[in-house]
């Protein structure tokens, strides 16, 4: 069945088109254009609302009141709640636990992930992180990566390990960030200690992403520029941002993507109460109270994710940050895709990519959403 989207204000990483219309034929994007559209089964008339591709999160933990370490059954609910948002795609985001359980874990998300198009595959935030940088993963599950570990998660993933987050300067971190990367893994520096020449160092090996900038690392400082620095000075790095408000400022945000254009990746870093209500929540085996959206492990003022959804990312580089609509879109879709290796596939409204697609008011409230070619239900 082709359906034609027509009357669009279409903007992805190439631009802005007025007039745009979009052709789905099943799950792909068929033809774009502008001014007279071709015939199809059915058509939507737009009425000049924005059209972008479908969101790409990089870092997702939950949603709707689901926590994606429950399992398979909670992982579709989750992702369901961020659907509805904006977000087609998502790579399911594990934190640090005993390694068999994130064998038995890795091994599910694989399975969903042949049964699922919306889960790209799974990203390990833990366990190989530093315990003073721990954050909101246990620090009784932190380890350092040896071979023998490496290698038990790649097998238990069954090539669907996406993304793995590590601290450079744990004993044999380097020499797990080349084996990961060599085995297709994109490979992040996170949850360190690390300065400015140990994060250049891992990049050099092969990690080519940073977790969440400027959380749970070193931040910038005059005299010692840190792992932010290094990957904008490095033109083959990803740099993950969580712009809700809280993790980082508007204002710094924007520094950011000046500095880095075209290279910044907004996530949600989501955990169970992204579109549910404020209550205590579980985030691996830890206990998480939200209180007016905002996520800290049970008394502290510890930040232990967010109550993230993409759209609301999206409103917030644009009206706070001051990003202009094409970065942001791009930041929310091309640059995540392209950060996988999956740029072919996802984050553009062209031929032969997903047909995934978002309507945006004037506001950036979601209006409707395609994804695989067939709307989601609200």
């Amino acid at each position: 069945m082709t359906v034609l989207l027509r009357g669009a204000r279409a903007l992805d990483a190439a631009g802005i088109v007025d007039g745009a219309w979009v052709l789905f034929d099943g799950p792909l994007i068929a033809a774009t254009g502008s001014g007279q559209p071709p015939a199809a089964d059915e058509t939507v008339d737009l009425g000049g609302a924005w059209l972008t591709p479908g969101f790409v999160d990089l870092h997702l933990h939950g949603g709707g009141g689901h926590a994606v370490d429950d399992g398979p059954a909670s992982i579709t609910a989750a992702l369901r709640a961020h659907r509805v948002r904006g977000t087609t795609r998502a790579v399911v985001s594990l934190v640090a636990a005993p390694l068999a359980e994130l064998e038995a874990r890795l091994d599910g998300i694989a399975a969903l992930t042949a049964a699922e198009g919306g889960v790209l595959g799974a990203h390990l935030e833990g366990p190989f992180l530093a315990p003073s940088r721990c954050g909101a993963h246990d620090p009784r599950f932190l380890r350092a990566p040896t071979a023998a570990d490496v290698d038990r998660l790649l097998d238990a993933a069954r090539g669907t390990l996406r993304q793995l987050t590590v601290a450079p300067e744990l004993p044999d971190a380097i020499a797990a960030i080349e084996r990961l990367a060599g085995a297709g893994v994109v490979v992040a520096v996170g949850h360190t200690e690390a300065d400015l020449d140990l994060t250049a160092r891992a990049f050099d090996a092969g990690a080519r992403l940073l977790t969440h900038a400027f959380n749970a690392m070193p931040g910038i400082s005059h005299r010692a520029p840190g792992p932010v620095a290094a990957a904008v000075a490095d033109p083959r790095v990803t740099i993950e941002l969580i712009l809700d408000g809280r993790h980082v400022h508007p204002a710094v945000a924007g520094l950011l993507a000046a500095a880095a254009p075209g290279r910044i990746a907004l996530v949600s870093d989501a955990m169970a109460a992204a579109g549910a209500a404020d209550g205590s929540y579980r985030l691996g085996g830890l206990d998480v109270t939200v209180h007016d959206g905002r996520a800290v492990l049970a008394g502290t003022d510890t930040i232990a994710g967010s109550t993230l959804t993409l759209d609301t990312a999206l409103r917030l580089a644009v009206e706070e940050a001051g990003l202009d609509p094409v970065a942001a879109v791009t930041a929310l879709t091309a640059t995540p895709a392209a950060a996988l290796g999956l740029g072919h596939r996802f984050g553009r409204l062209a031929p032969g990519h997903a047909a995934d697609a978002v309507v945006l008011g004037p506001d950036w409230t979601v209006r409707a959403v395609w994804a695989d070619g067939r709307p989601v239900a609200p």
